[in-house]
């Protein structure tokens, strides 16, 4: 049985759900120290975070042992404070892979899994509060991009009719706000905010703004969002190509074509260098490093699997909008089409990789693009399939 019975409830404590704090009425049976208002939302956190963290709420949710000394008591208290920290970064990447996937509904109990942890550790008015709180602002608000794609394999249906939703996501916008408002607060109380911080707060403070059409606030937010991620990371890093992206996609909207596709080609290129970086990586390792086992070298993106779902996101968003014009600009929208085949040819993902792969190589043989750029397109698709174990064509 998971049902709670109130007499078997101490007097004097409240046991809240662990999705919305109203008064708990069930209990997770596998762990017994995780609350629920109902078996909704016992279910949506199982499915969202946890199944994956239940054993390990055990010993962070339970009385610590009895000590003989005090040097064992510090060891306990520091272990017990690792567990947290590494279920701050657990819960957060997981809740983010979520968004960028458009599992919205999904993020939120793992995002407030990751809140209540930094909110455990580092008290209630850290900095370090602040991800979190843009997390659950984001899954209310949620990037309507993203949310789109979802939806429907392509954004251009509304871009082109300038009809951006005022909702999205899960269309709570007075929640977002308020997280949002949470998060400033919390910035501007603090002397050691992080650049990065700064960047990821301005950037969901313009989702905001462009889901309420203040496209004019929107864009102040977004160019603070990549002169902040600049600062912290560089112009031509990936973590700041996602302000490159939403801010081309308000161009875009408004009708600003050159401006958008300038934007564009910007993230392509920074995503194209740091995902051929790792391609050259991968192709020297395999001509000067001999494996007498015969064992397969492992790929890697050197991204998380977060950064990973938001590769995917950015990266087929900017293709749907290349593919429209394709007739126009064939070379943007091939260029976009090896990118996608590098990331997932890095991401093990063969069989995607090869997909984009052929289209890419029947785009260039149908534009009679030059044979060098062809024969460029036909190596990546021999590498693959010669992964995959199917002859080279």
């Amino acid at each position: 049985m998971n049902v709670i019975y109130p007499l078997a409830v101490p007097k004097g404590r409240r046991l809240c759900c662990e999705v919305c704090e109203a008064s708990a009425e069930r209990v997770c049976t596998a762990c017994t120290v995780t609350y629920y208002c109902g078996v909704v939302h016992q279910r949506a956190d199982w499915r969202s975070i946890h199944e994956k963290i239940c054993q390990l709420l055990i010993p962070l949710r339970t009385s610590m042992p009895f000590y003989n000394s005090e040097e064992e008591r510090q060891h306990g208290l520091h272990q017990l404070q690792q567990r947290q920290k590494h279920l701050i970064e657990f819960c957060y990447t997981v809740a983010q892979k979520y968004l960028f996937e458009g599992k919205h509904e999904d993020a939120v109990p793992a995002a407030l899994h990751s809140l209540r942890f930094r909110m455990n550790v580092h008290g209630l008015s850290s900095v370090e509060l602040v991800p979190a709180y843009l997390l659950l602002a984001e899954a209310s608000l949620v990037c309507f991009i993203f949310h789109l794609c979802r939806q429907d394999s392509s954004i251009l249906c509304l871009l082109q009719k300038k009809t951006i939703p005022k909702i999205s996501g899960l269309g709570r916008i007075v929640q977002a706000e308020e997280y949002l408002s949470q998060a400033q607060w919390t910035v501007l109380k603090s002397t050691e905010c992080s650049y990065a911080t700064h960047s990821l707060l301005h950037r969901n403070l313009g989702l905001l703004c462009m889901a309420k059409e203040n496209y004019e606030e929107a864009r102040y937010h977004l160019a603070n969002d990549i002169y902040f991620a600049s600062c912290a990371f560089g112009t031509e890093d990936i973590r700041t190509s996602g302000g490159y992206f939403h801010l081309a996609n308000i161009f875009y909207g408004l009708n600003k074509l050159d401006l958008a596709d300038t934007l564009y080609t910007k993230v392509s290129e920074i995503w194209n260098k740091y995902l051929n970086d790792h391609y050259q990586v991968l192709s020297q390792a395999r001509i000067q490093q001999v494996d007498l086992l015969g064992k397969r070298f492992e790929a890697d993106t050197g991204l998380d699997e977060a950064q990973e779902a938001e590769a995917i996101q950015i990266l087929t968003s900017v293709l749907n909008i290349r593919e429209s014009t394709s007739d126009k600009a064939p070379r943007k929208t091939i260029f976009v089409l090896k990118i996608l085949v590098m990331l997932y040819y890095l991401m093990m993902n063969y069989s995607k990789a090869q997909e984009y792969a052929m289209r890419a190589f029947n785009l260039a043989k149908e534009q009679q693009l030059s044979d060098h750029e062809q024969n460029t397109i036909q190596e990546l698709l021999n590498l693959i399939l010669a992964e995959e174990g199917y002859p080279i064509i």
